[in-house]
């Protein structure tokens, strides 16, 4: 993929939403360097800056390594925290005051899958998996996987609707209804 189609790869997905597609061409830039060193040395002034505007003014802790596939939403970035060994899949939202990491002690941190919906304030912690086509409540704290297409919510969360056909618009249909 040439450097153009990497740092725009999430702009369809913010469409509607500038500061998400500000967010996401940042990231994608800086993102692009961590797996070249030489790339990441000359722009290493470029990352810098990723720091200062994107965590320290904007609020959004999403280092440049992480791994996340195409079609990244960001709604209402602030406080969102993402740890740096973090997996996450295609097409997914991430919302404001979410924190997504390790719990603290040896082990690793949250994989997500792809199609994932993540409300407003959850905590996702420990080395677990989110399947793909997941839909979290707002509010909810995960500390255990949650299978396939399932919606999630509470604290702890706990699944409250397994959904047999798991495309995403349908799942994020079957959370609004």
């Amino acid at each position: 993929m040439n450097f153009i189609a990497f740092i725009t790869q999430d702009w369809s997905a913010n469409s509607q939403n500038t500061k998400g597609k500000l967010i996401a061409v940042l990231f994608r830039i800086a993102n692009w360097s961590s797996g070249r060193k030489i790339i990441r040395f000359i722009l290493f002034p470029y990352l810098v800056f990723y720091r200062i505007v994107v965590e320290w003014v904007l609020g959004i802790e999403l280092p440049y390594n992480l791994t996340i596939g195409e079609g990244l939403k960001v709604y209402h970035g602030q406080a969102l925290v993402v740890h740096k060994h973090t997996v996450i899949g295609r097409n997914c939202l991430l919302r404001q005051s979410t924190t997504i990491g390790n719990n603290g002690k040896a082990g690793g941190s949250p994989s997500i899958g792809d199609n994932v919906n993540i409300g407003a304030n959850v905590c996702i912690i420990g080395p677990i998996t989110i399947g793909n086509n997941v839909v979290i409540g707002a509010g909810s704290v995960v500390t255990k996987s949650i299978p396939p297409g399932s919606i999630a919510v509470g604290n702890p969360a706990r699944v409250i609707r397994q959904v047999k056909n798991t495309t995403h618009t349908y799942t994020t249909e079957l959370l609004i209804a």
